[in-house]
């Protein structure tokens, strides 16, 4: 039987072992974390409204009754496309007939001088846990020792202005509310900002220009302070450092772009394009190793034959390629020709906050407020895995669309500090 190896448990990759499982091969799914997480709600553990559990999910289980599916909990560092072997972290191997790379995207920098270092990420479920205690600890202190932040107005700086940065930059200032409102913490709201940067022209490129808009005059209508044509020329341990110009902040959050350096795909043989993510044959296999397939956010995949391009770097993208790359494994081991991908637009998302969303659909008018809300909850329900989390999930909204809970902002280290 066939040796099917995929490479991370994203949406690339379990929609990958989704079309395999029940199939004649034996498939083995590799992470360095043994849980699906569910990127698009990390925002929101981030801003203490959703426990990490609420959106991550144990891989065995999303797998435990498909008797051809197996998991590997590790790292993979390295492939020996001539072997057909993988190499793990821990020096173990893995032999594949078929390799799928679902390796995903990591945070890019950009070479901007203190980002990595001062700035925190939000692309996985430990930057989200970090981003949290950070945020939540910064309020901590600003009504401890206000003398330390502006007279007790701490500011928040969110650097990017693409669907994650007017996410987490809507969920900042709905915690700075509640943190008032609910917790009585000691700050001034008046004067409190959260500043989200963006060195384009508008906000949510990859959108139409009306959803653009609609998130400017949302995010402005509460008060967060939105500076176009904004290019970060370095952040310290204080703040960032415009062009001329200096803003003090108690966190800024990164949410810039990603790059594929640093993952498994960075190290194919192969040629790679803007972002290192890995250039593409027709049918998302690399060029001399027809057996080998690239999917997700880590290969720059082509919209169609009519569409050279690359597609968007959204959940969307990765689940289509990571089905079409199990159905080219299939007609492969049949004798047949792999057919070209092509991806279907189902159109974009993003929420601003309660009651405020953009959903761009492929046809159709976009839909803004709470209509484009109430789409983005209903579709992110039926994306999230595992039933617990659903039913979580949508009673946890619920009662935040009637009024903010006293959710789970929690304080939470992995290591206890002395008090």
């Amino acid at each position: 039987m066939d040796r099917v190896v995929v490479v991370g448990a994203g949406f690339a990759g379990l929609s990958t072992v989704r079309h395999l499982q029940r199939q004649p091969v034996e498939v083995t799914i590799v992470d360095q974390h043994n849980f699906h997480t569910f990127q698009p709600l990390l925002y929101q553990v981030a801003t203490a409204g959703l426990d990490p559990a609420d959106v991550a999910y144990p891989v065995r289980t999303i797998f435990g009754r498909e008797p051809n599916v197996a998991f590997r909990h590790g790292r993979a560092v390295s492939v020996d496309l001539g072997a057909r072997q993988l190499a793990l972290a821990d020096g173990g191997q893995l032999d594949y007939d078929h390799l799928v790379v679902a390796t995903g995207a990591t945070t890019g920098y950009f070479a901007v001088p203190g980002a990595q270092d001062h700035a925190m990420a939000l692309y996985t479920l430990a930057d989200a846990r970090h981003l949290r205690n950070a945020v939540l600890g910064c309020l901590e202190a600003a009504d401890a020792r206000p003398q330390d932040f502006d007279n007790g107005a701490p500011s928040f700086v969110v650097v990017g202005g693409g669907a994650t940065g007017v996410e987490i930059a809507g969920a900042l200032v709905e915690l700075l509310d509640v943190a008032v409102r609910r917790d009585r913490l000691r700050i001034d709201r008046q004067r409190s900002r959260v500043i989200i940067l963006e060195a384009g022209d508008r906000l949510l490129p990859g959108f139409a220009a009306e959803a653009s808009r609609y998130a400017l005059e949302t995010l402005r209508s509460r008060q967060v302070d939105v500076r176009l044509h904004s290019t970060v020329a370095e952040v310290t341990g204080d703040g960032v450092r415009l062009d001329g110009e200096s803003l003090r902040a108690a966190a800024v959050v990164w949410a810039a772009g990603v790059t594929v350096d640093g993952t498994l795909a960075a190290t194919l043989p192969t040629a790679h394009g803007r972002g290192g993510r890995v250039t593409l044959q027709p049918d998302l296999s690399i060029v001399g190793h027809p057996e080998v397939f690239v999917v997700g956010d880590a290969g720059a995949v082509p919209w169609g034959p009519a569409r050279p391009e690359a597609c968007p770097q959204v959940a969307q993208v990765a689940i289509q390629s990571g089905k079409h790359a199990a159905r080219q494994i299939m007609a492969q081991l049949a004798g047949q020709t792999t057919t070209l991908f092509a991806y279907h637009d189902k159109g974009l998302m993003a929420t601003i906050g309660r009651h405020a969303a953009v959903a761009q659909l492929r046809r159709g008018p976009i839909l803004r407020g709470t209509l484009g809300w109430l789409a983005w909850l209903g579709l992110h329900l039926v994306y999230l895995v595992g039933f617990r989390n659903r039913v979580v999930v949508l009673i946890n909204w619920f009662w935040r669309y009637l009024d903010w809970p006293s959710g789970p902002r929690l304080i939470v280290a992995d290591v206890e500090a002395d008090l």
